[in-house]
């Protein structure tokens, strides 16, 4: 029997994408927006309908919940300045009321993505295992952590289970962050602190077939770090992406530079009303060195990875 599902965020850069990825399949599509417009080939496509909702307002979501079996959970505010105003609103009361009609409507599960700079500083040695007791230093991984715990806690003695996706970092075309590092390289603006920093990294299309499995396999529950095999630095990923872009390797330069960066793009912002694609918190989670224990996501979603290594998946930044 066919499924439905809910992607929430479904014009943004990662729900539009999962949508895409779905459509082939037999799934039927719930796309929840808000502001922002649902691109006209996933509108247009069958199994699709698009459901206009605010998850501030509790009111609009009972009816995109109804009749949904999965809800995937993208939605958020990001490129803005001083996300620490924000982000305890968007990140634990948003996704509270969201909770509340998925659990009204008997949602059978909810897959929220998150990122595994929730549990703090780990390496290779001491990788991320699902631990929900750290104290992260960033705005974004502490209320990432509280949204996590509301799922866990809230669907406690329900019908409704939680699947949790750490995501390492996505790479590949069209990806937003990826795309600002071309536009930056290509015009020798790109720099990177000097501090080697571990970073774990999924490509797009393991990310995709990841969350797919995560919202539709059986058994499917609780925590899963979803990364390639093999971390590396961000500043070797830097150094290789610009080689496949033709284009001069990063810059390093002292953090304090960033982080004026950042507050320059902060303070752009708030005068212009424009986003901010740059954050000092965004350094300070970038900073964060992350690498992640994939055994549960191997064994229950994807046993194997169409790019197992950044050598195999630099391909797809062209």
């Amino acid at each position: 029997m066919s499924r439905t599902v809910l992607i929430t965020g479904a014009a943004g850069n990662l729900g539009s994408r999962l949508a895409r990825h779905l459509l082939p399949t037999e799934i039927r599509q719930r796309l929840m927006v808000h502001r922002t417009a649902l691109a006209g080939d996933l509108a247009a496509a069958g199994r699709v309908e698009v459901v206009k909702a605010d998850l501030t307002r509790p009111e609009t979501l009972t009816g995109a919940v109804r009749g949904v079996d999965v809800v995937v959970h993208f939605a958020g505010r990001l490129f803005a300045p001083r996300p620490e105003r924000f982000l305890p609103e968007t990140n634990t009361r948003w996704f509270s009321n969201l909770m509340d009609a998925a659990l009204d409507a008997g949602v059978e599960r909810v897959v929220l993505i998150s990122f595994p700079h929730v549990e703090g500083p780990t390496t290779p040695q001491a990788p991320a295992t699902g631990r929900v007791d750290r104290e992260p230093i960033s705005v974004h991984a502490r209320t990432r952590l509280q949204e996590e715990k509301i799922l866990l806690e809230r669907t406690q003695g329900t019908g409704t289970t939680p699947v949790i996706l750490r995501l390492g970092t996505v790479y590949g075309r069209g990806i937003l962050m990826i795309e600002a590092g071309r536009w930056l390289a290509e015009r020798r603006l790109l720099a990177v602190w000097k501090e080697p920093t571990w970073y774990h990294f999924v490509s797009t299309i393991d990310f995709l077939r990841a969350t797919e499995a995560a919202a539709l396999r059986p058994g499917v529950r609780g925590i899963y770090h979803v990364a390639d095999e093999a971390p590396v630095t961000i500043q070797e990923f830097l150094d290789r992406a610009c080689e496949v872009w033709n284009a001069q390797r990063p810059w390093r330069v002292p953090v304090w530079a960033i982080y004026g960066a950042a507050r320059a793009c902060e303070i752009y912002a708030l005068l212009f009303g424009t986003i901010a694609p740059l954050t000092r918190d965004f350094i300070t989670i970038g900073r964060v060195p992350h690498v992640c224990d994939t055994a549960r996501a191997r064994r229950d979603l994807i046993p194997d990875l169409v790019h197992p290594t950044l050598e195999s998946g630099l391909a797809t930044l062209l």
